[in-house]
């Protein structure tokens, strides 16, 4: 019964993708372009349509690479918007009650304690724009400004930005290629690379917030998610670090079989509350050998899942990383309108940021994000939606 309804489903979202691409279908509602054509420090910015030609449609910004929207099907052929965004360019422009709404983070994603790092015998000193700390790399990061698009085809859109020496108290020139890519499997694949004239500290990330619901359709906590990890990096009250790994077994956070994200989330937990809920990086998969080194060989494995009961629909997280940064939304307080007019709620959205650990450069103990000159930072993540069939029914 899955295969056959799963099979179902796709030959549905080809049709209403080939019907969206040629302005018929109404369940599929493209932003304006428009309303995103302005420029910026004299550089063009404007809003793309990519497809999968199997029936994702994503909508993405060069201002800052965010993903504006990510149209897909559920069991039963319905479409949704299930990214989280803004309607207009302006309202990413002046961080319109929230700032990380999909975009690229860095350049250094989450967190740095009190803005202060040292390498190679040098003292770097960033900005604080966070309690005290620098947050996905300080006041002006990679999410504020103007990329340029080197390419564009139908599925795929190429990327590249210089970030200067000194850019928010990074050092280095930072030469950056970003590539967002819809496969005809339904994913959504992002490789990053990027390589620097001195040494430096590099941590990149997408900050894409989801609802498999679909934006503004009620909370995520109902969702069940799959993370393949057996341990976090436990945060002080300003999610720091302590440098410490805490398993996950018996915890609220050990997510190796599918659990209702809302299930354990308001436990009388210490780490449950440094974060007002999930804001936490897992420890993946096996990135922690029983000899204790780090798992960095390069290879794509999965990192999580996560199924929405009622839509059917599921998104599967490969990445390459050491880390994965689930956050559940606890921010939100329905004070700020989605794009389609609807409050983005408490815990009504979430993250899965694939990444190297917070604040690596002041823990020698955690994988190394230092990049040298000669040397290539590379990064995957792979973001496949899909719909399952729950035998419950």
């Amino acid at each position: 019964m899955k295969i056959i309804l799963y099979s179902f489903v796709l030959i549905v979202g080809t049709l209403l993708s080939a019907c969206m691409q040629s302005g018929r279908h109404p369940a599929v509602v493209l932003l304006d372009r428009a309303a995103f054509d302005t420029t910026l420090a004299g550089k063009p910015v404007a809003l793309y349509t990519l497809t999968s030609g199997k029936g994702l449609i994503m909508q993405v910004t060069n201002f800052g690479l965010r993903v504006v929207s990510i149209w897909t099907a559920d069991r039963y052929g319905k479409y949704d918007d299930v990214a989280v965004g803004y309607e207009r360019i302006e309202r990413y422009i002046h961080n319109d009650g929230e700032r990380f709404l999909g975009p690229i983070v860095g350049r250094y994603a989450n967190r740095i304690a009190g803005g202060v790092f040292t390498l190679a015998g040098l003292d770097y000193r960033l900005p604080q724009n966070n309690n005290g700390q620098t947050l996905h790399g300080g006041l002006k990061g990679l999410d504020m400004v103007v990329w340029d698009v080197e390419r564009v085809t139908e599925n795929a859109i190429r990327f590249t930005y210089v970030s200067p020496d000194g850019d928010d108290g990074f050092p280095g020139m930072l030469h950056i290629t970003v590539d967002y890519v819809l496969t005809p499997d339904n994913a959504f694949e992002i490789t990053y690379r990027a390589e620097t004239d001195k040494p430096t500290v590099i941590n990149l990330s997408n900050h894409a917030f989801f609802n498999l619901k679909g934006e503004g359709n009620g909370p995520i906590t109902d969702h069940l998610l799959t993370i393949n990890a057996a341990a976090i990096t436990p945060v002080d009250s300003v999610l720091i670090p302590t440098g410490s790994i805490m398993p996950v077994d018996g915890t609220p956070f050990d997510f190796f079989t599918p659990v209702r994200i809302g299930d354990r989330i308001d436990d009388d937990h210490p780490q449950l509350k440094n974060g007002r809920g999930y804001d936490h990086n897992w420890v993946l998969g096996h990135a922690i050998t029983p000899d204790a080194q780090w798992r960095t060989d390069g290879r794509v494995f999965l990192a999580a899942t996560v199924y929405e009961p009622v839509s059917g629909r599921t998104l599967e997280v490969y990445t390459d990383q050491p880390g994965l940064q689930f956050y559940s939304g606890n921010f939100f307080d329905g004070k700020t309108n989605g794009k389609y007019g609807r409050p983005i709620g408490f815990r009504e959205a979430f993250a899965l940021e694939t990444q190297h650990f917070p604040d690596s450069p002041n823990h020698p103990n955690f994988p190394s994000t230092r990049l040298d000159p000669g040397d290539v930072y590379s990064h995957t993540c792979v973001y496949k939606f899909g719909v399952a069939y729950d035998e419950a029914e």
